[in-house]
């Protein structure tokens, strides 16, 4: 399927998308597929998260917040799991060529799609793309690559042995040292970040179920942050949503012991997307739902679906010790 791909990104000028609020992984994946391909640009309908920003201006990267998709030969979809998350108002030509790993929520039906659901982040995939084309990334998209793949990961919390191996093999190509990797994808926290963290926690709600503990407050931005903070005051889950006129964006968080007793928010949000109209969707420990509704009623659907599959898990493992 790469070469199939590959075959039709070769010499077409085209555009490059990633979803709104686009974070490092997308702007990375993005940033080396349009030098592995060129000519290409990239359109960020929605701009991009802090680090990606930062990232992007370490190696000069250009991207376009207006332009007219169909004016272009090709266009290509990265890192995105439908096509409501792209938050643009131009209709995506149907054959337009999406590249990701998160799983298929059936939204690019029709459309050539390269997906490995297996895979920790989409920079890997990119990466995949330059080896089996027998060409080597610049220095400046290693960096990119690696960034992608040290965020989608968490830090490496959720890494497996193969975003590893990626990982350690452009680090040995460009001798990259782990704090030159990391250094490259930190953020200073601005004043606007601490003050949005602090007053989502005046609002936190919270619910346990066994061991465990979901949480949920609006925050007025920051919502990845906010959950981060959450996970780290002691909730198992968390869920941060913020409210713009009659949009609603959603960002959950799960710790790694808590994925690996079954939660799994990309499949629930997946779901609950579905059934509300929304864009949802992500990995086990995280996820995102966006889409026109009330951030607080989602907040609580989502609240809902997390305590009965705690309650499962807890009534699993008490069946379990029993028969032990």
């Amino acid at each position: 399927m790469a070469g199939s791909i590959a075959s039709l990104l070769e010499g077409r000028r085209k555009i490059i998308l990633v979803h709104g609020n686009a974070d490092m992984d997308a702007i990375g994946s993005a940033y080396a597929l349009a030098e592995l391909f060129p000519p290409a640009e990239v359109y960020a309908p929605n701009g991009m998260d802090r680090v990606a920003r930062i990232a992007s201006e370490k190696v000069g990267m250009r991207t376009l917040e207006e332009c007219d998709i169909s004016s272009y030969e090709l266009a290509v979809v990265v890192d995105t799991s439908a096509p409501e998350q792209l938050e643009t108002d131009q209709a995506i030509p149907s054959g337009a060529v999406v590249i990701d790993h998160h799983r298929d929520t059936c939204g690019w039906a029709g459309h050539p799609v390269l997906r490995d659901e297996t895979r920790v982040s989409c920079c890997e995939i990119i990466l995949d793309l330059y080896r089996e084309a027998g060409r080597r990334p610049s220095r400046e998209a290693a960096m990119m690559l690696l960034g992608g793949m040290i965020t989608d990961s968490g830090g490496f919390q959720f890494a497996d042995s193969r975003v590893l191996r990626a990982f350690a093999s452009l680090m040995d190509e460009y001798g990259v040292q782990m704090d030159e990797a990391f250094e490259f994808t930190r953020a200073p926290v601005s004043m606007s970040e601490k003050v949005a963290v602090m007053k989502a926690m005046e609002r936190v709600k919270f619910d346990r179920a066994g061991t465990m503990i979901v949480a949920t407050t609006v925050a007025g931005s920051f919502e990845a942050s906010v959950c981060r903070a959450l996970l780290n005051a002691g909730a198992d889950i968390a869920f941060a949503g913020s409210q713009r006129d009659e949009e609603f964006r959603l960002s959950g968080r799960a710790t790694q012991d808590a994925v690996r007793r079954g939660i799994d928010l990309g499949s629930m949000m997946c779901a609950v997307g579905e059934e509300t109209g929304s864009a949802g969707g992500g990995h086990g420990g995280a996820a995102g739902i966006a889409g026109t509704g009330d951030a607080e009623a989602m907040l609580h659907i989502c609240s809902c679906r997390c305590m009965d599959a705690m309650r499962e898990i807890k009534a699993r493992e008490s069946a379990s010790e029993r028969r032990e």
